[in-house]
C-alpha cells in the first residue's frame, strides 16, 4: 500500500483467512511486541470495523521490540517455524534495528504468507483492545521512515483526531470511512 490508492479498489475488503491467521500470530506474541503500523490502526479502531484494504495495511505485521525481550522474541518466532529474509533494507547502516522474519501457515482453504517486520527499539506505547500499540502521535511520525501507508484511512482520520487534541484510541470516528469510499 505504498502506492497511491486506486480510488476504484476503495471498498475491497481484506481477506478473513488471512486475517485469522495473522491476529493469531499477534496473539501468540502479544507478551513481547508493541504493534505498529497497519496492525495499530486496526486495535485503535473500534471493535467490528470493516476491514477495507485502504483503511488498515494488512499485508505484513510492523511490531516494536525492547532490546531486553529481543532475545526471548526471536527463541519465540523460531520456535513457532518463522525464518529470518533477506529485505532491500539489509544493507543499509539502520538495518541493525530491523529484521523481517517470514512463515506459511497452512489452513484448510490456502497457504498463508506472515511476514513480521521487526524493528529493535523502545517506543512509547498504549493498551489498545488488549494490544500494547504504539502511541498514535508517534505512531504518525514514522509514517515516511519506517511505514510508508500514509494514505490508510485510519491514518488520515488519526490524523485529523489529533490535529483537534483527540485521543483517536477507540474513537468511532476511526471506523467510519464513508468519506473515502
Amino acid at each position: 500500500m505504498s502506492t497511491p490508492h486506486n480510488p476504484a479498489r476503495a471498498g475491497e475488503l481484506w481477506n478473513e483467512t488471512r486475517l485469522a491467521v495473522f491476529l493469531d500470530e499477534i496473539t501468540a506474541l502479544r507478551d513481547y511486541i508493541v504493534l505498529s503500523g497497519g496492525w495499530a490502526w486496526h486495535f485503535m479502531t473500534p471493535a467490528g470495523h470493516m476491514e477495507l484494504k485502504h483503511a488498515h495495511d494488512h499485508k505484513d505485521v510492523d511490531v516494536f521490540v525492547a532490546h531486553a525481550h529481543a532475545g526471548k522474541l526471536i527463541a519465540l518466532l523460531k520456535q513457532r517455524g518463522y525464518k529470518k529474509t533477506w529485505t532491500r533494507f539489509d544493507r543499509l547502516p539502520s538495518s541493525q534495528d530491523f529484521t523481517r522474519y517470514t512463515k506459511i501457515v497452512e489452513t484448510k482453504d490456502e497457504a498463508v504468507k506472515v511476514m513480521l517486520d521487526v524493528f529493535v527499539g523502545e517506543v512509547p506505547a498504549v493498551e489498545a483492545r488488549g494490544f500494547r500499540v504504539v502511541e498514535p502521535k508517534f505512531l504518525l511520525s514514522l509514517y515516511g521512515s519506517k511505514h510508508s501507508s500514509d494514505q490508510c484511512f485510519a491514518v488520515c482520520i488519526a490524523s485529523r483526531l489529533l490535529a483537534q487534541g483527540i485521543d483517536p484510541v477507540g474513537r468511532a470516528e476511526m471506523g467510519e470511512y464513508g468519506e473515502f469510499l
